[in-house]
């Protein structure tokens, strides 16, 4: 009897072996679907010269992904869980292929429909989001992990995809780049998604009902709180979206090698993709929010590293420290949303963040190309994105004053309510 007494009953997971194929094979999908903005920003100079020089038509264009990527999540995410994630994903693919083709018809219009329309509501907007919401219904014990682990496909894109496209472009042109891209999408992301994604994620199956009533008191109500957060994402995407668009144009004016631009772009990818796990390791640690903060500081150091260094040497130095910082807060964010609001709220909630984040990305990309149009220089640009960063360090620095133990406790009340619900 003693040894009854004194035996503590190991909570239960829904976590499995099966958690992980997931989680690896929707990391391979985003690996592919984040490639798709990035080629408007390999090929700038190539795609500006068939409209008057104008970088603000390919960086619009690649701005338009980010932002349809997040509206479509809005409609997405709801309607993958109705239809079936599965469903959602192929489609998305399917649209993926078809706006590169639709970008390459003539004209801006074309261009700026098929990569909005498209690539980015249809397509992007398909993937990112739903994913994102269907991978944290497989984990609870090391959710923050897994979503840093999904979200790394966009650096494992991103290491491949800058040299591979700048070398197709190189030899061919950017219109069968894009072509190229378009069919790779397709023939890829359809396969993947009937193989491994199923219709219902185990946290909706076994415990519906206790983990969507999990809502941890705080010192903020959760329509402010929640305000605040996607004012947070706004303001912390805006530079960072601002190197990763104009960097290989940056490197451009500076008199330095096409190939070297697409190897910073790389690099920078690279090293997020290596310290998106330390990221999401040390979340599931120390939350969400405390995450984010840590992030956003460094990668402001790194915008600002921008803004004054004007070698090679330098800048591969900078990307590589801006990679280092970048990467761990979105995926942050995602966790922020698990930890303080009940789970049937992901659905719209996660949507709605990336969405906004996504404004953030939209906003960086055309204003680092608008202030270089009036400039002629990209420094204004990395030090208006340094202002922006700051003030998104203060706010959520000032959130999580205000949600402090809100995230422990309700991570323990999950857990009570998982083990009762089985």
């Amino acid at each position: 009897m003693g040894s009854d007494v004194n035996t503590v009953e190991e909570p239960r997971t829904i976590e499995s072996s099966k958690s992980w194929v997931v989680a690896f094979a929707s990391m391979a999908i985003l690996a592919v679907s984040y490639g798709s903005p990035l080629l408007s920003v390999i090929a700038m100079q190539p795609i500006a010269a068939a409209f008057d020089n104008h970088r603000s038509i390919p960086a619009l264009a690649s701005s338009l992904v980010w932002l349809g990527s997040g509206a479509g999540g809005i409609l997405m995410g709801p309607a993958a869980q109705r239809l079936g994630v599965r469903w959602i994903v192929l489609f998305g693919g399917i649209m993926i292929g078809t706006g590169f083709v639709l970008s390459t018809q003539g004209g801006e219009w074309s261009l700026l429909i098929g990569h909005g329309l498209f690539v980015g509501i249809l397509g992007t907007g398909s993937i990112h989001a739903p994913l994102y919401i269907y991978v944290s219904h497989w984990f609870d014990r090391h959710r923050g992990t897994a979503l840093a682990l999904i979200a790394s496909g966009q650096y494992v894109g991103g290491a491949i995809w800058p040299i591979l496209l700048q070398y197709i472009t190189a030899q061919t042109d950017w219109y069968h780049t894009m072509i190229f891209f378009g069919v790779f999408a397709i023939v890829s992301i359809v396969p993947l998604s009937l193989v491994f994604l199923r219709s219902t994620a185990p946290e909706n199956v076994l415990a519906p009902d206790a983990a969507a009533n999990v809502s941890p008191p705080m010192k903020i109500d959760s329509r402010t709180l929640f305000s605040l957060l996607c004012l947070a994402s706004v303001l912390c995407c805006i530079p960072m979206a601002m190197p990763t668009t104009h960097l290989p144009a940056l490197c451009g004016d500076l008199g330095i090698s096409a190939t070297s631009g697409a190897a910073m772009l790389s690099l920078l990818l690279g090293m997020a993709f290596i310290s998106r796990q330390f990221w999401g390791w040390l979340s599931d640690w120390i939350g969400g929010l405390a995450t984010v903060a840590a992030a956003s500081a460094c990668q402001a150091l790194a915008v600002l590293g921008f803004a004054v260094t004007t070698s090679e040497a330098g800048l591969f130095f900078v990307s590589a420290a801006f990679g280092l910082g970048f990467s761990g807060i979105i995926p942050a964010y995602f966790l922020a949303i698990r930890e303080l609001f009940p789970a049937n709220q992901a659905s719209w909630r996660i949507p709605i963040l990336f969405f906004c984040s996504l404004v953030g990305m939209f906003i960086g990309g055309w204003l680092g190309g608008a202030i270089f149009d009036y400039t002629l220089s990209y420094v204004p640009a990395f030090e208006l994105g340094f202002a922006f960063n700051i003030a998104n360090v203060l706010l959520i620095i000032f959130l999580a004053t205000r949600t402090k133990g809100s995230v422990r406790r309700g991570k323990v009340e999950a857990n009570i309510g998982f083990r009762a619900s089985v």
